[in-house]
């Protein structure tokens, strides 16, 4: 679930964006919502923000080690393109009511260094685009695209991303069907009526391509978690951004948390999770079915935040009592534009015997700043 949403806002105003209009007001995610494959991989633009998410674990063939986050966002700029063209007049290239942005990181776990990168595109003259009914996502170069195939909910999926030498394409291939987060449609993320989202994820894709990094070009595989999540004014006044994980666990199962933090540091009780079972199908978890502790915390010199840094993760429904532990400490994505966020890949082991359970990854936003959508 993604993420630093203000930072399309940033870079949609200084872009000269138009205020959102008292009327024609965005669509917000609302109940009962059911979801079609392929179609709803797709943009969905009466919403204002959606973003698809990407993270994974990777192995190169010489054993080394990394995590990787490529991140699409779409924000709209108003519910609808107001300044209408003169009829049969063509319409200019230079118009759009689309702001596209992308985040790329990666966890180097063996040689304990980490890289990010940003990039932000308006849809005028084509530079950022996001098509409707079926995957097709670009900012500026870097895409995403689906390839359908005999099942339309387990399309393949190709991501593209490069800066500064380091550069990733790799092929993702559903394991399980779209794990559908919530209740009867949407994930509540607040008391509010618009306090919500259109949710689902890809828990496991096999993952498979080249990583060109520090100089060295390299085979990998691995295996991943998609996001795509789409709603407007999905976050209170009162509440300054989440704690998410996803799990995936030895077993074959995995595990969604997202929580949802009040300026005072509590969690919202609209707080949720989902457990992904071996089969694919979906086990809702409220918020008094979760507990997440933190063991420790971590001091950006670059933002000044403090971020919390290991936790204890008990989810007795799921029969999950276990210890989460960063790859490495330094895994902030400090941003230009926008509240700056914590992006890591983690390790899993029992609380009791430290046998391994699996891997993740973890993300904090609101620490640096709050976070507004």
């Amino acid at each position: 679930m993604k993420r630093a949403l203000a930072t399309l806002l940033c870079a949609s105003l200084a872009l000269g964006a138009a205020p959102k209009p008292a009327v024609t007001p965005f669509a917000v995610a609302k109940a009962p919502y059911a979801f079609h494959f392929p179609a709803d991989h797709g943009a969905h633009p009466a919403y204002q923000t959606e973003w698809w998410y990407y993270t994974g674990h990777l192995r190169a063939s010489n054993g080394h080690q990394f995590g990787y986050e490529l991140t699409f966002f779409r924000f709209r700029l108003r519910p609808e393109d107001v300044v209408a063209a003169p009829k049969g007049a063509p319409r200019s290239r230079w118009r759009g009511d689309q702001v596209y942005a992308a985040h790329f990181a990666i966890t180097d776990v063996t040689g304990g260094r980490f890289f990010h990168t940003e990039r932000v595109a308006r849809q005028a003259l084509g530079l950022g685009a996001a098509a409707t009914g079926r995957l097709a996502v670009r900012a500026d170069d870097w895409s995403l695209l689906g390839a359908p195939g005999s099942d339309p909910a387990r399309e393949r999926m190709t991501v593209h991303a490069a800066a500064a030498g380091t550069k990733l394409d790799l092929v993702q291939t559903p394991l399980k069907p779209p794990a559908v987060h919530g209740s009867n449609g949407i994930l509540r993320k607040g008391p509010c009526a618009s306090c919500a989202s259109h949710y689902y994820s890809y828990s496991r894709l096999a993952t498979s391509g080249k990583l060109a990094y520090d100089g060295t070009v390299y085979a990998v595989t691995g295996t991943s978690w998609m996001d795509h999540e789409f709603g407007t004014d999905q976050l209170p006044s009162d509440e300054v951004g989440w704690d998410w994980l996803s799990l995936q666990l030895d077993d074959g199962r995995e595990l969604m948390l997202c929580l949802f933090r009040r300026k005072d540091g509590s969690y919202v009780p609209q707080s949720s999770g989902s457990l992904i079972g071996r089969d694919g199908r979906v086990r809702h978890l409220a918020f008094g079915d979760i507990t997440l502790t933190a063991t420790g915390h971590w001091h950006s010199a670059e933002t000044g935040a403090n971020y919390p840094s290991g936790w204890h993760l008990q989810t007795p429904l799921a029969g999950i009592d276990a210890t989460l532990t960063p790859a490495l400490a330094a895994q902030e994505i400090a941003l230009r534009d926008g509240p700056s966020y914590w992006e890591g890949a983690v390790d899993a082991r029992d609380a009791k015997t430290s046998r391994p359970l699996g891997r993740g990854y973890v993300e904090l936003t609101g620490y640096a700043e709050p976070v507004v959508i």
